[in-house]
This record gives structure tokens, sequence and C-alpha cells, in this order.
């Protein structure tokens, strides 16, 4: 990257961290603020609404009234092993532990963990021989986290601060790599999925809820800097998410659209196995 690129990439990974921060806080104080997808959304319900952060938001709900981002979208899914308080404080688009197949003794590494839902998710599959890791960039997601896991009583865990371009894990060190609704925050992609790669062993899966722009999304919402942080602006294509995972030496990759986020945007479940 140019010396442009990469004070860009940082300014963008400062907003993003801090709302991020403003999320956390206001899950640690009870706030419904932890429904939004990312500090940079709106709740509308019968009786408020909530505005995260600053500038344009990205409702919870499409106009249709379905929830499309947060806790909501576990409501049928097996959630053993989360305290209610972390999987209601999920900034998520899926829920990736639905399609992870996950086994008992496997090492689970979550990119972008926020509170800790399906990291907690994760350990109680795998189990005592097993272990869930999760990593996360904010100081104060990472305190949530951590608490969820104490007042779940889970000790298979462990939540480290790092930033998933840069992954302070050894080479083929996890089974499994998950996320939910990260992947598009992030300024440089391509680095993520290399990154989730070489942390894999041989035949290690990945599996992850995420946006995926459509091919015709217009310049002027990919431009927008505000909508970054709320999942939409900074998501890859079917096509281009596809190619990244092949570059990154990625083979049997699923791609499957879940539901429509936005007039550019669906979350899609993406699955793929590294060699």
């Amino acid at each position: 990257m140019s010396n442009q690129m990469l004070r860009a990439a940082d300014e963008l990974r400062e907003r993003v961290r801090e709302r991020y921060a403003a999320a956390a806080r206001a899950a640690a104080e009870g706030s419904n603020t932890t429904r939004c997808c990312g500090p940079q959304t709106s709740v509308t319900d019968a009786s408020s609404t909530t505005t995260c952060g600053c500038g344009p938001a990205v409702s919870v709900t499409d106009e249709g009234g379905e929830i499309v981002f947060g806790g909501a979208l576990y409501v049928d899914a097996d959630t053993e092993g989360a305290p209610t308080t972390a999987v209601e404080a999920s900034l998520g688009c899926g829920v990736p532990t639905a399609v992870a197949d996950l086994h008992e003794g496997e090492t689970v590494l979550d990119l972008g963990s926020g509170a800790g839902a399906d990291v907690l998710i994760s350990a109680k599959r795998v189990g005592p021989t097993g272990k869930a890791i999760g990593l996360d960039m904010t100081d104060e997601m990472l305190n949530l986290a951590r608490a969820n896991a104490a007042a779940a009583g889970i000790q298979n865990v462990e939540f480290v601060k790092g930033y998933i371009e840069q992954l302070p894990l050894p080479d083929a060190s996890v089974d499994i790599v998950i996320s939910n609704c990260v992947i598009n925050l992030s300024a440089d992609k391509p680095k993520v999925i290399a990154e989730a790669a070489r942390v894999l062993r041989p035949g290690g899966r990945l599996a992850v809820s995420d946006i995926i722009a459509d091919a015709d999304m217009d310049e002027q919402t990919r431009a927008d800097m505000a909508a970054w942080t709320g999942c939409i602006a900074g998501a890859l294509s079917h096509d281009e998410f596809q190619q990244t995972l092949e570059a990154a030496g990625f083979t049997g990759i699923e791609i499957t659209a879940t539901h429509r986020v936005h007039e550019h945007a669906a979350a899609a479940i993406i699955r793929a196995r590294i060699a």
C-alpha cells in the first residue's frame, strides 16, 4: 500500500474501533444499543429509536420490518454456552456457528469476536479437549467478552487483542476460522483471507457470515466512509470474495446468500477449505 492508502486504512480502523468500543460500553451498561449491527446503526421498535454513533444509520430491520442484523438472528439457533447478554450484544449478520460443523477437540478462531457469543458457543461444542480463541482489536469488547465467559463458567476460551490483518497466532495452529460480519470492515480483505489461510492447519476450514455487495453497487455507496462501519460499503461482491479466497489457496468455496440487508447488499454464509 502507498502511504496515502495506509493512512486511509488506519483512519478507517480507528473509526471502526471507536464505534465498536461505544457499542461495548453500551452493552456493558445494559443499553438497547447492544442490538445494533455495528455502532453505526439505528434501532427502531414500537417505543423508541436509538442511534449508535454518528452519521447515516443502517436499520436492523429492512423496509418490510424483517430483522437483518444483531442478536435476534440467533433466536432459532443453538446458543448453548453463551449467556443471553453475549448473544444480545451480537453485532453480526448471521450465525456462523450454525454452519461451522464443529467437532470435539478442535481449535476455533473467531475473527472480530466482539462480545464473545460465537466463541462461547464454539467452546461448548469443541469441549474441554478443544479451544475457542476470540480475536478483537477493541479493549472494551475484549473486556465484555471475558466477563461473558466468566459468567458462563467456560474455561476453554482465550480472548486476545490483535488485528485481523495481522493475526498473532502461529502458522497451522487452528482447525477452523469463523467470523460474523467483520471481514467487510477491513481495508485489506486479501490480507485477512491470507492470514486466515496461514493459521489454518492442512484441511482446515473457513465458515464466516459476512456481507456480499451486489456487483452493481454504486460508487457513492462504496465511497461512503460512514457506511463502512455499518457493514455495507466495505463489502466484496460474490465474485470478488471467491477470487480472494482462491488466491489465498482455499478450495471447495461455497457462498450462499441468506437475506437482504440493504438495497445494494446481502448477508451470506461463506465456507471454504484450505488444501
